[in-house]
This record gives C-alpha cells, structure tokens and sequence, in this order.
C-alpha cells in the first residue's frame, strides 16, 4: 500500500496586493528583518486584534509562506484563529490598511479593530 502525502494548505491566503504590500513592507523592513508576521493578540473591546510586525528571527512554531516578495509567518498561536481567512490591502482615498475575510470570527467591535471568536 503506498501512502500519499497531500501537501497542508496554508493557514491563510494573501490576495496579490497583499503580496504587494508585503513585498513593498520588505523592501522597506529594518535592518535584520526576516520576514512580516500576522498575529492576533488579546487586544480590543472584542478580545482579538490583527497585528502586523517585523519579525528578526524565524519561530519555528510559525507558519510560513513564501510570497513572491518576502516570507510572511503567521503566529503559531494565532493560526487556529486563522484558518481559512482571507486577507487584503486595501486602499481608498481616505484610508490603506490590510482588511481580513476571516470564516472564525463570529463577531466584531464597531470600530472594526477586534473580532472574537
């Protein structure tokens, strides 16, 4: 009997101006960056938040996906949070951030900086 290994599907898709944005991220990034790191720390009316940052070191824990310009890791403990969203930048005339389709968040504050889950 042989045994197939189907390859994990990523915690999360990135839309292609997520990836530019990352890749524009990177190409700014501090002295020593390896890479941009999603996390949802306990933050907020609601109790999670979206957190973007640079990250000096690869965590093992993390997830990692390799973008076209840069790694981008999502926090090993956010990743159940995660799985299945979808995230995006957006801009308009009036504001630019990244804006997340996320199936597990079955709420969020009025001012869209925290969900729960």
């Amino acid at each position: 009997m042989t045994t197939t290994i189907r390859a994990r599907p990523q915690a999360i898709h990135l839309t292609p101006a997520a990836e530019a944005r990352v890749a524009d991220l990177m190409s700014r990034a501090p002295e020593g960056s390896v890479g941009v790191k999603l996390s949802t720390p306990r933050r907020g009316c609601s109790g999670l938040a979206y957190s973007v940052d640079y990250v000096a070191a690869a965590n093992p824990m993390d997830e990692r996906i390799e973008t076209p310009g840069g790694t981008f890791f999502v926090d090993g403990g956010s990743v159940l949070y995660l799985i299945g969203s979808t995230m995006d930048w957006v801009e308009d005339d009036f504001t630019a951030g990244f804006v997340f389709a996320n199936p597990n968040a079955k709420g969020a504050c009025g001012c869209g900086e925290s969900f729960t889950v």
